[in-house]
């Protein structure tokens, strides 16, 4: 595993901790141009009311704000959790070059685990590096939604 992909998914999980602490799903974003993190984002559905806001959107949209324009064609995404079909259309939309995320998502995952819309030809196909930090990721998610299973019963 690549140090440079592993520190910037420890930096992703910092936000997807902060996400939890809000009552939010843990996921987490950074978006990285030349060594250096310009944004960043965690899931914000439940304090926003936006089915819209995911971690990926809201670092995207902070990127696109930093850098005065909407194609990200020189970042790299972390994220901690596998992009859904939304992110992962933002992503390509973007054109993020590259995208690496934590742990899999068994029943969104749009990078691999249901579809992979990075294979579809589309006019633009970011590589993609899954897997990264991924029992951290993993566990972080497992153990919000036991929670939250057990606060309700």
């Amino acid at each position: 595993m690549d140090n440079k992909d592993t520190y910037f998914m420890e930096k992703a999980l910092i936000y997807a901790r902060e996400a939890a602490l809000r009552g939010e799903a843990p996921i987490g974003a950074v978006i990285v141009k030349d060594g250096s993190v310009i944004a960043h984002g965690q899931n914000r559905r439940e304090t926003a009311k936006n089915a819209l806001c995911h971690a990926e959107i809201e670092a995207i949209d902070s990127a696109c704000r930093t850098l005065g324009g909407w194609r990200l064609w020189q970042c790299e995404l972390y994220v901690t959790l596998e992009p859904c079909p939304m992110c992962a259309g933002a992503i390509i939309n973007a054109r993020i070059p590259r995208v690496i995320f934590g742990a899999y998502d068994k029943k969104a995952g749009s990078c691999g685990s249901v579809v992979n819309l990075f294979e579809l030809p589309y006019n633009h196909r970011p590589q993609l590096t899954g897997g990264v930090l991924e029992s951290e990721c993993a566990a972080l998610l497992t153990g919000f939604f036991k929670k939250l299973r057990e606060n309700k019963a």
